[in-house]
């Protein structure tokens, strides 16, 4: 990152001692070089820069902007910001520079530094963040939670004995994919309610009156502000979409599961365990990607199928394309829906087997014998 101080406090010695101490992000201070940066930073061979003020004397504090062409996430921003406190600290206790009447007026005072993305305004790092945080958890409950129930629903046909007559008619692919919309289904118009009750509240205002109308209005101008931020037509429609392929390929696995346990429980929670733990991993991956959109981490996790769902949607608020280029939104979607038809036909697969199995204790090894079985 440059620093373009216009304090005359931040020197050379100053920000390498910092970047010693801590490799996460380099200061670098800009001298001569200031207005190219500004012009175009990436082509200094900067990440971003900030622009150090001259200092208020008056209310002793300063609040910072970190730009680059992209979002960065809170805790990116938050490295920075600690940095530049940790030099702040040491330019406060220099009485050479700073007498004892300014060091008083600058004991409480602290930089902040925020995200602004020079392509995009509009861009808010730490709406993007409330929204991403909010998106992947929804995803991820979505994904336990109806997943499990495919899991169920197949286990109960399989208890009561009607699936035995349904395979006879139809392919366990097309009986598996008709058990993933009923349930998606019931899914995508709990999802469609939600958009319904945020569109009436968003749009309460221009129906309100006076007296307890104020209290709405100012929600509504609250979440007009919010909204104005991010592109909410295409989080709505990635959300859509993520949503259902997410619950698609996961379901998938867990109806193959319901397809070859009994009865027993612990034994269908034993064979879910991996397929959980993988919607718990994603879960991690998206903290990650919340706090970098655009590390290597991010990038790759949200193109695998596997963790798609939840971390692309962590960093589609931060925006598309300057941070999410779209190449990697497209990759993304068409490797989820790959991964959608291949799970599906993985799961008919072993559920033709399976739902005729009764008495024994499958394994995975054994279930992917079922799976690529030629016959």
């Amino acid at each position: 990152m440059a620093i373009i101080d216009s304090s005359g406090y931040f020197t050379d010695d100053l920000l390498n001692k910092q970047n010693i101490a801590d490799k996460n992000s380099f200061l670098v201070l800009a001298k001569n070089n200031a207005n190219k940066i500004v012009e175009d930073h990436k082509a200094a061979g900067y990440d971003g820069y900030i622009i150090i003020p001259p200092i208020n004397w008056e209310k002793g504090s300063n609040s910072l902007q970190l730009k680059a062409n992209k979002s960065y996430g809170t805790a990116s921003t938050g490295m920075v910001e600690a940095k530049l406190n940790r030099v702040w600290d040491e330019i406060k206790n220099d009485s050479l520079k700073i007498d004892a009447v300014k060091q008083q007026i600058l004991s409480t005072s602290r930089l902040r530094v925020s995200s602004s993305n020079i392509k995009d305004e509009r861009a808010n790092a730490e709406t993007a963040t409330g929204i991403g945080y909010a998106c992947g958890f929804l995803i991820y409950l979505i994904l336990l939670i109806y997943g499990s129930q495919v899991m169920m629903g197949v286990m109960e046909e399989k208890t009561n004995r009607i699936a035995e007559v349904i395979v006879s008619s139809v392919k366990p692919f097309q009986m598996m994919l008709g058990k993933i919309l009923g349930i998606g289904l019931v899914a995508l118009t709990q999802f469609f309610i939600w958009v319904a009750f945020v569109f009436i509240v968003y749009n309460i205002g221009k129906f309100s009156g006076s007296g307890t109308a104020g209290t709405a209005n100012n929600i509504v101008g609250g979440m007009q502000k919010l909204f104005g931020s991010v592109n909410i037509s295409l989080i709505l429609f990635c959300f859509a979409f993520y949503f259902l392929a997410g619950f698609f390929f996961y379901s998938s696995l867990y109806g193959a599961i319901g397809s070859a346990v009994n009865e027993d429980m612990r034994e269908a929670q034993s064979l879910a365990f991996p397929i959980t733990m993988l919607v718990i991993l994603s879960i991690a991956l998206m903290s990650t990607a919340i706090a970098n959109p655009t590390s290597p981490v991010a990038v790759w996790a949200s193109i695998i199928p596997f963790s798609s769902p939840i971390v692309m949607m962590a960093r589609i608020p931060f925006g598309v394309p300057n941070t999410v280029p779209w190449w990697q939104l497209g990759l993304s979607m068409s490797l989820l829906i790959v991964g959608f038809i291949f799970t599906t036909w993985f799961a008919g697969k072993i559920y033709r087997t399976g739902i005729l199995m009764y008495g024994k204790k499958p394994t995975w090894k054994e279930m992917i014998r079922w799976a690529f079985r030629k016959n």
